[in-house]
């Protein structure tokens, strides 16, 4: 059996897995009777997680284990992973099997809150090294002696294989009742998954870690740095300099890194750097104030797959005489998400300049956002007045007699911001930052999103906390009827126009190094115009 049906099958299990996890706030609302904002947070704080762990875990694969034991690890937790979350549901061990809170014991929980890291660790390892181990060894076989028709038939039967489990996974599963056959068929998927990936170890081609990771140089250059704090600030001839690179002005402290000293040696590494890893880690500095104001975008694409399902749980499904399930927003959002990064990659190539296409693209998805949140503010006094109209407020588990695709407008929104910022984002840092840090950088992009994402949980507490002031009830109640999230999505809108004005200062005193596709490859990484920067002497 071909590499690439074996490893492909991976692939199937996390698509299954997508749409089993996509809905789990609905089931800590519906089955464990958590209210909407501890659902939302639980789930918040693991969609940020996970995305974090990819940057430990390129790091563990560049400097120790490679990509095939780290998907063996990570298949491995999510195999558990599924498999504890399956077994979380009161019928498989809950004390009675009825779906309600009374049914949900010690036993559950400590199952549930054990499966979310494991598959949060499954998730991450598989977006490290899932492509770049699947691009290796179909290379591989490329290059292999066996015949170039049984290679075609066995990659087409991956393709095909993929493609039914995305139909299988939006289509049938979400039509799937019980909560432990929904969850147990990805438990299943993966655990064959996983045993069909290790079916292939001996045929594949070795994989090796990388000489090192790009986060270690940035790392001995703070090292270095503090080490030779006590010497002067030196003159370029005494830095050394083996790549012959240019030394910039600002953040001269770090400079202090690549002093090398009579009697030390090139062995002593963490002693002192070159000067091209020290200009490195200040272009990964200068670029801090852009991923901070990544986070606001974030906290915004976190209401996704918590209030915005939590809206959609009680509304009416109904397509004529078809019952919607709530999962299909999710091929809506994937969709969307995709048509909305090609339209956007497409109109950057018309661009004269090309090194601005990023920031304007990311400035783009910050306006996206803020339409995105006053559209879901209205549709959400709209599903209000329908509850007051109908006397439904004290009456959190009815169906409310509002079409659930008054929401897709903003699902539609919601992800063509997340596609246009996680591309515009990507090409910045693509074309900004050295090419030795731009795998890391991606998942720092990721990373920051994802902090965002627990950010959101904070942002939803203060939020709360400040329209308790003056006697006024918090906007945050047990049930999303008596909740008003409208005005939550309204500080949203108001947080995240003052973000777009953040970012296009900040933006605005960046200098940017001309994109590949303008003729300037080999110019340095971006740093902050002289506005911006440090004087000469001082040292941050």
């Amino acid at each position: 059996m071909g590499s690439f049906v074996r490893i492909s099958a991976l692939l199937v299990a996390d698509l299954l897995a997508d749409f089993a996890m996509y809905v789990m706030v609905n089931y800590l609302t519906n089955v464990w009777n958590l209210n909407s904002t501890h659902a939302a947070g639980i789930i918040n704080i693991w969609n940020g997680i996970t995305p974090a762990l990819t940057i430990v875990f390129a790091f563990v694969v560049d400097t120790f284990m490679g990509d095939y034991y780290m998907l063996l690890l990570s298949s491995t937790a999510y195999t558990i992973g599924l498999g504890f979350l399956f077994m979380s549901t009161p019928p498989v061990l809950g004390p009675c099997s009825d779906y309600k809170e009374e049914c949900v014991g010690y036993t559950q929980k400590v199952l549930l809150f054990t499966a979310l890291p494991l598959i949060a660790v499954g998730m991450a390892g598989h977006v490290v090294s899932l492509k770049s181990f699947l691009d290796l060894q179909t290379k591989s076989e490329n290059e292999d002696e066996a015949k170039d028709g049984d290679k075609s038939i066995w990659q087409i039967a991956g393709v095909v294989i993929v493609v039914v489990a995305s139909i299988v996974g939006g289509i049938a599963l979400p039509y799937i009742k019980p909560w432990s056959i929904r969850f147990g068929i990805p438990a299943i998927s993966s655990l064959v998954a996983t045993l069909l990936f290790l079916s292939g170890s001996r045929v594949y081609k070795p994989c090796n870690p990388a000489e090192g990771s790009p986060l270690t140089s940035t790392l001995r250059v703070f090292v270095a740095a503090a080490r030779n704090f006590s010497q002067p600030f030196p003159d370029h001839k005494q830095l050394y300099n083996g790549q012959d690179a240019h030394s910039t002005s600002s953040l001269r402290c770090l400079d202090k890194a690549a002093i090398q000293l009579p009697e030390q040696h090139q062995s002593e590494k963490w002693r002192f750097c070159s000067v091209r890893e020290v200009e490195d880690t200040k272009i990964g500095i200068r670029m801090a104030p852009m991923w901070l104001t990544f986070i606001v975008i974030g906290i915004v694409l976190s209401t996704g797959n918590t209030y915005f399902l939590e809206q959609a749980n009680r509304m009416d499904s109904k397509l004529g005489r078809i019952n919607v399930s709530i999962p299909i927003f999710l091929m809506f959002y994937t969709l969307s998400s995709g048509i909305s990064a090609s339209f956007y990659s497409l109109l950057t190539k018309c661009m004269p300049n090309k090194k601005y296409a990023p920031p304007v693209g990311i400035v783009t998805a910050m306006v996206i956002s803020v339409s995105c949140c006053i559209t879901a503010a209205k549709v959400e006094t709209r599903r209000l007045d329908v509850i007051k109209d109908h006397g439904l407020l004290d009456k959190p588990n009815q169906r409310i007699p509002m079409s659930i695709f008054w929401l897709l407008p903003q699902f539609v929104l919601l992800a063509a911001v997340d596609g246009i910022a996680n591309t515009s984002i990507t090409s910045f840092f693509k074309h900004q930052a050295p090419k030795s840090m731009n795998k890391y950088f991606m998942y720092f992009t990721k990373g920051v999103l994802g902090l965002g994402t627990m950010a959101s949980v904070l942002c939803v507490g203060i939020v709360g906390k400040v329209s308790e002031g003056y006697q006024k009830r918090n906007w945050f109640q047990a049930t999303l009827n008596e909740s008003r999230l409208d005005r939550y999505y309204w500080t949203l809108a108001a947080l995240s126009s003052v973000n777009t004005v953040i970012y296009i200062i900040v933006a605005s005193f960046y200098k940017y190094k001309e994109s590949p596709d303008d003729g300037d490859d080999e110019a340095e990484g971006g740093e902050m115009k002289e506005e911006f920067q440090d004087d000469v002497k001082c040292c941050c």
